[in-house]
């Protein structure tokens, strides 16, 4: 399967073949996953956090269990403090996905339990990053991923 180029840095991931399917390995969860539209960009901008704005491995969770009510949904990417609090949620799209005000429904869920200070949201080619203000009860898109 091709997968498209994305709005993110080059990377070259690892793949293997199984069976005929193309599985892809994820250095959060130090195994390999199928590979499909969504897990190309989780794992790409898992790259992108890691080497350009320099999250370290070790305080990426990936697929994070968040319960909200009674439902267990996951988290696509979750980043952490060095105390480890949440500090950042990354809802990951497949490329061919818009990015809708369902999204941010999505990720807002999510964050209802884990209050962090950062949402992002990407399928790839677009990517938005809001700013919680949890005082003022108001949030800000910033025009890029902030660093580590």
């Amino acid at each position: 399967m091709k997968m498209p180029q994305l709005c993110l840095p080059k990377v070259a991931l690892k793949t293997k073949l199984v069976e005929g399917t193309t599985q892809v390995f994820d250095v959060v969860r130090k195994k390999y996953f199928v590979l499909t539209p969504e897990e190309w960009v989780r794992q790409h901008f898992i790259h992108y956090l890691n080497t350009e704005k320099n999250y370290p491995i070790g305080l990426m969770g990936v697929e994070q269990v968040v319960k909200y009510n009674s439902m267990q949904t996951r988290a696509d990417i979750v980043l952490y403090t060095t105390d480890g609090k949440p500090k950042m949620i990354v809802e990951c799209k497949a490329p061919n996905v818009k990015i809708t005000q369902d999204t941010f429904n999505q990720i807002a869920k999510y964050n209802f339990k884990l209050k962090v200070q950062f949402l992002v949201v990407t399928n790839g080619m677009q990517h938005f990053c809001c700013k919680m203000d949890y005082e003022k009860n108001i949030n800000c898109f910033l025009e890029e991923v902030p660093a580590f």
